[in-house]
């Protein structure tokens, strides 16, 4: 007679396996027309930051136009793009930023080239020793 052998409760948890995957297939099945994850977004033409020079301690408001650089102290602040959602759906504001540092010699450094997000602005905004700038929202002109 052979035994087999199994870890105690190993059927539970390729039940909840199983189950999880079913769950997450669900929710990227297309809901009327477009998946949760494909939602109506709204292209923008400008992009808001909040800008902090941590010396002196002020905030400013930067509305930059897409394409366009705005500078803030050392920084210089490109957005290539900027999102939102509907104002029927939750918020959901992204925008595509590139950061560049300028050096006392006129040279410039890419610090951030990346996506930046509204509602996580401690994790997706730029962080320098001097100057920290984080996407507020979006607006069309």
């Amino acid at each position: 007679m052979l035994l087999k052998m199994r870890a105690p409760g190993a059927g539970r948890v390729k039940a909840f396996g199983l189950l999880l995957t079913m769950a997450v297939s669900l929710s990227a099945a297309p809901v009327g027309g477009s998946g949760l994850f494909a939602q109506e977004r709204i292209t923008n033409n400008i992009a808001v930051f909040a800008a902090l020079d941590k010396v002196s301690a002020n905030i400013l408001h930067l509305e930059i136009p897409i394409d366009s650089t705005a500078q803030f102290g050392a920084l210089e602040i490109t957005p290539r793009s900027c999102y939102t959602r509907p104002p029927t759906e939750p918020p959901h504001t992204t925008a595509f930023v590139e950061v560049r540092e300028v050096k006392l010699d006129d040279s410039r450094h890419k610090i951030f080239s990346g996506w930046m997000f509204a509602e996580s602005p401690g994790i997706h905004g730029v962080e320098h020793p001097v100057f920290d700038v984080w996407l507020t929202s979006c607006k069309t002109q």
